[in-house]
């Protein structure tokens, strides 16, 4: 894959501006993070001067990281949602965007894909991050790929659901625990298929697509088809704060792991988070908020209060060995074409890593901060 790595040294590319408002503050402060992300090699730069700004306006950096062909054709699709879009404008705290910034942007890209010594005529903005010092913690999703039967045994007994076309007298969806524990939605139709594992689904809810596989065969791509309205509620970090897993450990391998061993807890854990996903049905490929097939490696998940669908991102990415630690950064190239319930501020972004095993293993292990610049036109006169 032809990606030009940065040096970490070299982060004097990237050194922001100095505002007046900014506080020169080094130290790490224990309130700048949530105490489930603060553990040892998190990848978080405690040392970047703080500032009050959503977004810090930047130079673009001499190079940018050359991406394979699969980024061209996730390029295509972003330019094929923002053409769908009608005239908008975005506020984003301190910085102005509109619908011909993000499809300028998309133009000085695909001129340089086409002749890399280009240079494009963009600016990079950081995105200030949870802690306010640019750091964004950068987590992973993927596509599993899970065994179903068409009808309930008594192994795969567990739903997938389609939406109900009904709420309940106050006008809302059951929770998760009256779903999953005291069958609210039985009798009404909606099952897609049956798993074997309830811990499965849930996953599968937190990812908010999969492809299933029924036992003749037949495989099938269930996309995110709506929620129940309830809050998100992190059962990972309910895990921490409960003592049950230390935060340096926290992964989805971890969280299976412990569910696993207690399921004589499960209930009481999953229904922390009362919010349900129901999928779709009808899709080839996986999807994301954008409705563009997900590009794997490219395609990010944010919030769009932050950062508008239909954005390129140049994001310092961790890099982790095979056991999950981190052993450093590198720069990429993302697409903001997907959006998830626990993607909430400027302090996170998800990153699609796939469909599949690998995909899976890869997401469950990244937990830790890199960094976010939104690109934008360098004539772009809204900008301050």
């Amino acid at each position: 894959m032809p990606i030009l790595r940065f040096l970490h040294g070299s982060r004097l590319l990237l050194r922001p501006f100095c505002f007046a408002s900014f506080s020169l503050i080094a130290a790490c402060s224990f309130n700048e993070i949530d105490h489930s992300n603060d553990f040892e090699n998190n990848g978080r730069d405690v040392t970047a001067l703080k500032r009050d700004q959503l977004y810090l306006k930047e130079s673009l950096p001499p190079s940018l990281p050359y991406p394979d062909d699969s980024f061209r054709e996730g390029l295509t699709q972003q330019q094929t949602y923002l053409n769908r879009l009608s005239e908008r404008q975005f506020q984003l705290d301190n910085t102005e965007v509109d619908l011909a910034d993000l499809k300028h942007v998309a133009y000085e890209i695909s001129l340089w894909l086409d002749n890399p010594k280009y240079t494009p005529h963009l600016v990079a903005h950081q995105l200030a991050g949870q802690d306010q010092r640019g750091n964004v913690q950068i987590t992973g999703y993927y596509v599993p790929v899970m065994p179903v039967r068409h009808l309930p045994d008594e192994e795969y007994r567990y739903p997938l659901y389609r939406k109900p076309t009904q709420t309940n007298a106050e006008g809302r969806y059951p929770s998760r625990e009256e779903i999953d524990f005291e069958s609210a939605l039985a009798g009404q139709d909606l099952e897609i298929a049956y798993t074997a594992d309830l811990v499965d689904n849930f996953f599968l809810h937190v990812q908010g697509s999969g492809v299933i596989e029924y036992e003749d065969g037949e495989q099938k791509l269930l996309s995110w088809g709506g929620v129940n309205g309830h809050p998100y509620r992190s059962i990972g970090k309910e895990l921490i704060e409960r003592g049950e897993i230390d935060r340096a450990n926290i992964s989805a391998q971890s969280i299976r792991q412990w569910l696993d061993e207690h399921p004589h807890r499960m209930r009481e854990i999953l229904s922390t988070n009362p919010s349900y996903l129901f999928f779709s049905e009808g899709l080839e490929k996986p999807v994301g908020a954008a409705n563009v097939p997900l590009t794997p490696l490219y395609s990010a998940a944010v919030d769009p209060n932050v950062i508008p669908l239909g954005s390129i991102l140049l994001a310092q990415v961790p890099k982790l060995d095979q056991a999950g630690e981190l052993i450093g950064h590198e720069f990429r190239l993302l697409l903001a074409q997907d959006k998830g319930g626990a993607i909430k501020g400027s302090g996170h972004i998800d990153w699609y890593q796939g469909i599949g095993e690998e995909a899976h293993r890869l997401a469950g292990q990244l937990k830790h901060f890199g960094k976010v610049w939104l690109l934008l036109p360098s004539s772009n006169p809204s900008s301050r």
